[in-house]
């Protein structure tokens, strides 16, 4: 594949630079939104709580009994005193380990009731976005924001709680035991911890970037992944003779982040060596003093070995504390990402009191027509739909200038139960036009209305009910065509799909296969034809039903037998629905009740085929075009384009564009 260039960019067309997220700080408020996620799990926390309390207190009576065994039985040659305590201690064990069972049977209830809430709601806000949020996002960034930072995000939560909750009553608990021993003895032992406390910080602060580096270094490989493992893009890595290229560019960022996650592995090391040095030094100096302090009759010998089983309690938490700072903002790193994601508002929103249409079509009801007034629009700027560190570049089909109108002032009325086609070069507006239909985007002004009702009025499932929509590249699911075709109706029974793909003109090839409508149909639907797929796309709208149907250029780079299969497909599907077509095929539209001929945002002509042949205009250019190559072609750009008069219902031409 082509390697991208220009600023910012890496191979692969990966972002760098400013845009990873290194230095960026978690946004203030972070923390206040994450407590609504724990409240939900309030009962189980406090019991958590409580069994931290307790395994604390476990830490600390256990050196109590070896002192007491030492002292009170071995000293004193007491056996009932050694057995019984001996007998105490492997009691305590016993309950301490049940407790630290009980406390990751919470734990993990908690963190996984996180991941599942954390999860469904990105997933629901994501899928709400309008369809400019999809073309600018790198999949593979989106889905590692819900893999990898919804587990960061899940250990923010259970790291505040769980482990400061241990380490603070732990410390207490432990250094007043010790106190309690022997103040001298801790002193001396605490004397050592600032010497250590100042390079674990530095250490902390070292990984917290690493960690935020290597997090958008997942993202990327994800990205790189997901693209590239599908048939589209093993394709055209093979076409191009590009394997080598890709292996050698997926190598450096797998490179990088080996070095990141090794790199992460020596400092995380460092830290536990800093744990281990300072835990040595500080028992040599306790066996020390406290031997000194033994030989001089001021200190009982069991004393001491519970100092220095004591000391082995210590080090640990007061590392966890004095990285817990550094240990939380990175894991608040991961729900800031969450929360960048979900703080972008679907542009396309449903508005309070939404109504529905009544129904219609297929229960006996007309169809609804379909009017666009004086509606024009420009594509959303990347501020108003996208989030910065998830944008793909130049990825999937490029969007215009947000300053650049894609429609000026559009109106026209697609008759009820009657087929309204589409035609004019590529990129005149025409995908724009039905793209508005099902609310895949909102018109910047004007209205769009459906049986009457502006659609912003109606509710989004009402739209989705009504509007059924066939693209040129029909999408499948990789799943069986039995699960694709439900995705439009789940409570088709197996007649109605077999009827359905009758009327589709598929049902034959669907029969002839071994598993029928039980064959996968692979990556994308790769496993069919083009043909194959259209068919069953047709059939899948076919069991849905609408009463408005959109074909954006349905029978496009299809072989002519495929195309007429389709077309004889599309006679059923047609018939009594409001049907928009968009074609580059005049062929194809010349039984159309009405042909709208668009170019540059505009509609500059209307009528039937014989009509606009008659009229020798753009679209007798266009047809001349098609079946007259010899003809030169010329197009009547000086033309003004044709508007509506929602008042006396008839098209008319106007010169002042409405828009500036």
């Amino acid at each position: 594949m082509a390697m991208m260039g220009g600023p910012g960019l890496g191979p692969m067309g990966m972002r760098s630079g400013p845009d990873l997220p290194r230095g960026r700080k978690v946004r203030a408020g972070t923390f206040r939104r994450i407590l609504p996620y724990a409240k939900r799990y309030r009962g189980s926390l406090v019991l958590l709580v409580i069994l931290t309390a307790m395994h604390a207190a476990f830490a600390a009576i256990t050196p109590i009994a070896l002192k007491v065994i030492i002292d009170d039985g071995i000293l004193d040659e007491q056996r009932d005193v050694v057995v019984s305590l001996s007998v105490a201690v492997v009691g305590l064990a016993i309950v301490d380990g049940f407790v630290i069972f009980l406390q990751t049977r919470f734990s993990g209830r908690i963190g996984q009731g996180l991941l599942y809430d954390l999860r469904t709601t990105v997933f629901t806000h994501v899928q709400r976005q309008s369809l400019s949020f999809f073309t600018r996002t790198q999949t593979g960034a989106l889905v590692s924001r819900l893999n990898t930072d919804v587990i960061g995000a899940q250990q923010a939560v259970t790291t505040l709680l769980s482990q400061a909750t241990s380490t603070i009553m732990t410390l207490v608990l432990v250094l007043g035991t010790m106190f309690l021993l022997s103040w001298q003895l801790s002193l001396a032992a605490l004397a050592m911890v600032p010497v250590f406390l100042l390079p674990s910080r530095a250490v902390g602060r070292k990984l917290q970037r690493l960690t935020r580096r290597r997090m958008q270094l997942d993202g990327e490989m994800g990205s790189v992944m997901n693209e590239r493992f599908n048939v589209d893009g093993a394709t055209l890595s093979k076409l191009y003779g590009r394997p080598e290229m890709e292996s050698a560019s997926f190598a450096a960022k797998a490179g990088a982040l080996r070095d990141i996650a090794t790199t992460i592995m020596v400092w995380g090391q460092m830290l536990f060596i800093l744990v281990t040095v300072l835990t040595a030094a500080t028992t040599a100096v306790v066996y020390g003093i406290g031997g000194t302090l033994v030989i001089d009759r001021t200190l009982e010998i069991g004393t001491l070995v519970a100092m220095a089983a004591l000391l082995l309690r210590v080090y640990g938490p007061i590392n966890q504390l004095a990285n817990m700072q550094v240990n939380v903002m990175t894991a608040l790193v991961s729900f800031d990402r969450l929360f960048e994601v979900l703080d972008l508002k679907p542009l396309v929103q449903e508005r309070p009191n939404a109504r529905s249409l009544p129904p219609t079509g297929w229960r006996g009801y007309p169809a609804p027509d379909v009017e666009f007034q004086w509606v024009s629009f420009r594509y959303p700027s990347a501020e108003e739909t996208s989030v910065a560190s998830l944008e793909a570049t130049d990825r999937g089909k490029p969007e215009r200038r947000s300053d650049t109108w894609a429609l000026q002032n559009v109106s026209f009325v697609a008759p009820a139960g009657q087929l309204t086609a589409l035609v004019g070069p590529s990129g005149a507006g025409k995908t724009t036009i039905t793209q508005l239909v099902p609310r895949l985007y909102d018109a910047t002004t004007g209205t769009v209305r459906i049986g009457g009702v502006d659609v912003k009025d109606l509710a989004l499932d009402a739209v989705s009910e009504t509007v059924g929509v066939v693209t040129q590249d029909a999408h499948m699911f990789h799943d069986t065509i039995r699960g694709n075709l439900l995705y439009a109706r789940p409570d088709a029974s197996e007649r109605d799909l077999i009827e359905a793909c009758d009327a589709a003109r598929v049902w034959d090839v669907i029969s002839s296969l071994p598993d029928g409508l039980d064959t996968m149909v692979g990556d994308r639907g790769h496993r069919l034809s083009g043909g194959e797929k259209q068919r069953i796309a047709i059939a899948r709208l076919l069991l849905k039903s609408p009463p408005v149907v959109v074909l954006d250029e349905a029978t496009a780079h299809l072989d002519s037998e495929s195309e007429a299969a389709i077309q004889r497909a599309l006679q059923t599907a047609l018939v009594g629905r409001t049907s928009l077509v968009i074609a580059h095929r005049l062929s194809t539209v010349r039984e159309a009740h009405q042909i709208l001929v668009v170019d540059k945002g505009h509609i500059w002509e209307r009528g039937t085929h014989s009509q606009l042949l008659s009229a020798g205009g753009l679209y007798a250019n266009l047809y001349g075009i098609q079946h007259e190559p010899q003809m030169d072609g010329w197009a009547p750009r000086g033309r003004a384009p044709v508007g509506y008069d929602p008042d006396q219902t008839q098209f008319l031409g106007f010169i002042v564009p409405r828009v500036k």
